[in-house]
């Protein structure tokens, strides 16, 4: 059984029984415990469980608004791979922006353990990486229930008074012509944490390249760093633009 099964069925085990052992792993899945350990310290790792003496522990989870839990869960495999991928590049030290989109909100768990300073309008990050080793520092202005997150001039006032060392944004839709987004108010988000960064990382999945949607806000030039599961094929007209492409499986 290859890695990525084995943890499908650890982390399904674990959401429905709160807690499980390395030998019950063990018996259950047909592999040695010493395999089990090294999923387990990984997941650990990751934030996405508690190791305890001879097993682990579910971590709590906020509660978050169906709407938002609804589109988070969409692609739910592909953001991970995207989110495991994009946080290898996150060291401790480094102060990062992270926005309110769904894919970047699924980079929470494996940042959890990192002794980073997060600056977001994100509810639901905020949720995430409270009790965690993150510093938060939280964007104020005005709120948006629908989106879970927090816009307006003094959101972007906010975000100009700081510098990170990597931001890490979402779009609605990419294209060789530009990124694109579905609200002038995300976009403005995007836009000011792109400026104080040093790096820019986007992530989406395959679903946003080659879309072109509502509002077109800005060239490829803003981000240096495209992390997605799309094929190689798909990102050929990406080729020249001159972003790192990275493809996750």
């Amino acid at each position: 059984m290859n890695y990525q099964i084995r943890i499908q069925k650890i982390l399904a085990q674990l959401e429905a029984t709160g807690e499980v052992t390395i030998k019950g792993l063990a018996q259950t899945l047909g592999t040695a415990e010493i395999t089990i350990r090294r999923d387990l310290n990984q997941l650990a790792a990751d934030g996405m469980l508690s190791r305890t003496h001879g097993g682990a522990i579910k971590v709590n989870q906020p509660e978050l608004p169906h709407r938002f839990q609804n589109k988070a869960a969409v692609n739910q495999v592909a953001k991970d791979h995207i989110c495991r991928r994009a946080a290898a590049d996150i060291q401790d030290g480094d102060i990062i922006f992270l926005d309110c989109g769904s894919t970047v909100f699924r980079l929470c768990p494996f940042i959890r353990n990192k002794k980073i300073k997060v600056i977001t309008n994100s509810i639901p990050v905020i949720y995430a990486l409270q009790d965690s080793h993150v510093s938060l520092n939280i964007i104020g202005g005005e709120f948006d229930a629908t989106r879970q997150a927090i816009h307006g001039k003094m959101a972007t006032q906010h975000i100009a008074s700081y510098h990170a060392t990597k931001a890490f944004v979402g779009v609605d839709g990419i294209t060789p012509k530009g990124l694109f987004a579905n609200s002038e108010k995300e976009a403005t988000i995007t836009l000011a944490m792109a400026a104080q960064s040093r790096h820019t990382y986007l992530l989406c999945d395959d679903s946003k390249i080659g879309k072109a949607t509502y509002y077109q806000f800005a060239d490829l030039r803003l981000v240096h760093t495209l992390i997605t599961n799309a094929t190689s094929d798909i990102l050929k007209p990406f080729k020249k633009s001159g972003i790192q492409l990275i493809s996750t499986p």
